[in-house]
């Protein structure tokens, strides 16, 4: 367990540890480590200060001051970095759109969250402190993308980032799909010709009431009709919000593509699985500014569905010689948050730098959230949220010791509690069913392999 050094006296070395808030009081000093800042090289011996939820310093023990009356945690043999960002994930007992229509722009995802799911102490344990929470990939489009921090809270209120400029006052994006999983019957498209076609169409009506809402005063009879979905596109057209967008074969990739010429909204090509194929031609519409990167998953266990059965364990290696950004997601449940790391070692094994690997797992999925002024790097002035591990992050043997958001430490593995969720075992994941297509309830009350919706009558389809 990573011990307080100063004399700060027994009680309030106790009250640290079992009131995490108490931190906020005094700076903390994190001293000994390596530190990997991510925005510059690592340091070795270096120290962390932290005070009122923000990153005061990070670098070397000779050029970081240390206040007296600091509580300074002895971090040495410890690796301390960037709490990690997930560019997608769908812990939270998510419920988003429904079977009534391919194209639903107006669902908030952030309504059907639970900020006590299980999920989220998962995601503590692994070193996440930063989420993109987002419907399933059974529509086209399926609603908005909630921005959270791993805060403990009672609602999710508690846990959202806010963003001003947009009508919601939330931080999200919006979540598109093509491909095989929004082909289905009636009313939904049969096929990708279709598929595109109704997205147009969709885009196409917002730019109208986008121009229109525009020209019209607010008391114009002429003004447009509130609607909440063509709000969100509105947003979209005007590069406030980011489409995160379900994608995998090449062909669907580049429809991705053509789509983002065509309307100028701002992308983040999710899963990716044939992206090495084209990976020019993303980095071209990277350069050319709609494209901020590819969030890749890594599998260990590869297969599941036709359109994933070209995946390679090299993708991140090829887009990063291509000169594309590059993040990874969990897309919990595909990939468990707590074992998020091992994505960065997967990556490395098959040719990334292990500079851009970790870079994948903080910085650049920042970057593609548009929180890289707040998150991703150990850099002043940015949000105190950092993670100890217990050795380099690349290795399946470290652990993460303890996890702090905005400042405040919400996981430590030396409290059983904690471990739980860590470890796993009976508590640690009772609250929410599996959301997928394919699972559902048989007669005897168990879970049963099925296609078409779970017993809450959620209808996303899998990611």
């Amino acid at each position: 367990m990573v011990r307080l050094l100063k004399a700060c006296g027994a009680v309030t070395l106790l009250a640290a540890f079992a009131a995490p808030a108490a931190a906020q009081d005094k700076a903390v000093a994190v001293v000994g480590a390596r530190v990997i800042p991510i925005s510059g090289a690592p340091i070795d011996d270096g120290v962390l200060l932290v005070k009122d939820g923000k990153i005061i310093a990070a670098g070397p023990a000779a050029s970081v001051q240390v206040p007296a009356d600091a509580i300074t945690i002895d971090a040495r043999g410890k690796v301390v970095m960037p709490g990690l960002v997930d560019t997608h994930s769908h812990i939270g007992g998510i419920g988003g759109a429904d079977g009534s229509a391919p194209l639903q722009p107006s669902v908030r995802i952030y309504d059907s969250l639970n900020s006590n799911d299980s999920g989220f102490k998962r995601a503590q344990a692994g070193g996440l402190t930063t989420l993109n929470v987002m419907p399933g990939s059974g529509h086209l489009l399926s609603g908005q993308t909630v921005y959270v921090k791993a805060r403990n809270a009672r609602t999710i209120e508690g846990m959202m980032l806010r963003d001003e400029r947009l009508a919601s006052g939330v931080a999200g994006g919006l979540k598109m799909a093509n491909g095989t999983n929004p082909m289905r019957d009636a009313p939904f498209p049969g096929t990708r010709g279709k598929s595109a076609a109704l997205v147009r169409e969709l885009f196409v009506r917002a730019q109208d009431y986008r121009q229109k809402t525009a020209q019209a005063a607010a008391d114009d009879p002429k003004r447009p009709a509130r609607d909440l979905g063509l709000d969100a596109l509105s947003e979209v057209l005007d590069g406030k919000r980011i489409v995160h967008h379900h994608t995998h074969r090449a062909d669907d990739i580049a429809t991705v593509l053509r789509m983002q010429k065509e309307f100028g909204f701002r992308v983040v090509l999710h899963h990716v699985s044939e992206a090495w194929k084209v990976a020019g031609e993303i980095k071209a519409a990277q350069d050319a500014g709609g494209v901020l990167g590819c969030s890749v998953i890594l599998v260990d266990s590869p297969g599941g569905k036709l359109e994933a059965a070209e995946i390679r364990y090299d993708t991140g290696a090829i887009l990063e010689k291509a000169g594309v950004r590059t993040a990874f997601h969990t897309d919990d449940w595909i990939t468990d948050s707590r074992v998020f790391l091992r994505m960065a070692a997967l990556a490395v094994r098959a040719g990334m730098s292990r500079e851009a690997a970790l870079r994948a797992l903080t910085l650049s999925g920042a970057e593609m959230l548009d929180l890289q002024s707040r998150v991703g790097s150990l850099e002043a002035g940015k949000d105190a949220d950092f993670i100890v591990l217990s050795g380099d992050p690349l290795s399946v043997y470290t652990k993460v010791e303890q996890t702090w958001v905005d400042g405040v430490k919400v996981f430590d593995r030396s409290d059983p509690k904690d471990r739980l969720y860590a470890t796993g075992g009976l508590g640690a994941g009772h609250d929410q069913s599996p959301y997928f297509c394919c699972f559902g309830s048989d007669a005897a009350g168990g879970w049963a392999w099925r296609f078409g919706g779970n017993a809450a009558g959620n209808s996303e389809a899998a990611p």
